[in-house]
């Protein structure tokens, strides 16, 4: 009967529940519950972004596979949840990271970035016809306010953190980072920490596999690393 009863509120984004929830929206954050594990960690001169590529298949080029995004020289984020829609609201960062430049000649700050990022999500649940997306964002970066590292939810929420995780092994993964992070982390250090995080959040029995990798310090640019940085930093083989 409380099945039925909740079907009649689940049809539609518009529609309110007797108790105030909007399902679709909490379907959306299942959606990314499903995603692999995305990691994010701010250090002493910068900030780190670590997701498990989780490649199921030899047959699958590890390149093709993308959890790391550059959307603007000093901003970079992380997916966990749908690709396509995560792509969807990459393309728009980069769009608004672009228009602030062609407007105002400036690089835009990380958390107008965000919020305009977190606009475009709301809009997706207010309106009929449409579905929230079903996706997160980690996005990190260093400007004229300091580093930054904020986490998107797809009822257009934005939250600031130290230290973060989205996706499967969120629930494990911070466990890990609010016992063990710390101010004042070098970059190994936080690479170390990020490699714990993500093993916590994996399913007993799982296995680490291929780590995509992207990190910004102050006065270089957001820079996804290469297999063999990533492997020198982190220390796999």
């Amino acid at each position: 009967m409380m099945q039925s009863a909740q079907m009649a509120y689940d049809r539609a984004i518009t529609v309110f529940s007797p108790d105030g929830r909007l399902f679709q929206v909490e379907y959306a954050r299942e959606a990314v519950k499903r995603g692999t594990t995305a990691i994010g960690i701010v250090f002493e001169d910068g900030a780190i972004l670590m997701a498990d590529k989780r490649i199921k298949s030899g047959l699958i080029e590890e390149k093709s596979i993308e959890k790391i995004f550059t959307i603007d020289g000093h901003i970079g984020a992380a997916s966990s949840g749908l690709i396509g829609d995560a792509r969807i609201l990459i393309d728009h960062a980069r769009l608004q990271a672009q228009s602030e430049k062609v407007t105002y000649g400036q690089d835009i700050i990380i958390e107008s970035l965000v919020k305009k990022v977190c606009d475009l999500l709301q809009q997706y649940t207010q309106y009929g016809g449409v579905r929230p997306f079903g996706a997160s964002l980690l996005i990190t970066g260093i400007d004229e306010t300091g580093i930054s590292l904020f986490e998107t939810d797809p009822s257009g929420l934005s939250t600031g953190f130290k230290a973060d995780a989205i996706g499967y092994g969120r629930d494990a993964a911070v466990e890990i980072l609010e016992k063990e992070y710390k101010g004042g982390m070098q970059l190994k250090d936080a690479a170390e920490l990020g490699i714990k995080a993500l093993k916590a959040g994996l399913e007993q029995g799982q296995g680490l596999g291929m780590v995509s990798v992207g990190v910004i310090t102050k006065g270089q640019k957001f820079k996804i690393l290469s297999l063999e940085e990533t492997n020198k930093l982190i220390g796999t083989k």
